[in-house]
């Protein structure tokens, strides 16, 4: 059975709703991400995240700070006030990780792959049809995103 994908523009917001963001173009990609760094960012076993078009994505009220350390090519988002994780841009693509839970109605958003699984606490199931035990890489992508797309018709 074919999972929705709402219509844009969809709004979220951080904890606090001071931080609120707008995304007019669906996303290519849901993935949860099982690595130490996600575990820790997000205070749970894992993070999700969707993947957007960069020029489909812009905050409308507030100003985000960067937050955490990790990879010089990750830059991480927050809210000033609440401290919520809200996105991240990986340096030399053209997209943008946002954190799916904070999308107004984020049930639509079930991973679609899974990220890091090497590192996934062992009591995680799997949760997604497709699952790697590191990150996939960039020549999986195509293949990936049209897959997700066929599943979202």
């Amino acid at each position: 059975m074919p999972l929705p994908t709402p219509g844009a523009p969809l709004t979220g917001a951080c904890r606090c709703g001071a931080l609120r963001m707008e995304i007019t173009a669906p996303p290519f990609m849901t993935a949860a991400c099982h690595c130490t760094g996600c575990q820790r960012m997000a205070s749970s076993a894992f993070s999700l995240t969707m993947m957007v078009a960069a020029d489909a994505f812009r905050v409308t009220e507030g100003t985000p700070v960067t937050a955490g350390a990790g990879s010089p090519d990750l830059t991480h988002y927050a809210c000033p006030d609440c401290h919520s994780w809200v996105y991240t841009q990986v340096t030399g693509v053209d997209f943008v990780n946002l954190r799916s839970a904070l999308f107004d109605d984020p049930t639509w958003t079930r991973p679609f792959m899974e990220t890091q699984r090497a590192e996934a606490l062992p009591w995680v199931p799997e949760l997604a049809p497709h699952g790697f035990d590191r990150f996939p890489g960039m020549e999986s992508f195509p293949e990936l995103i049209a897959a997700f797309a066929a599943e979202r018709l």
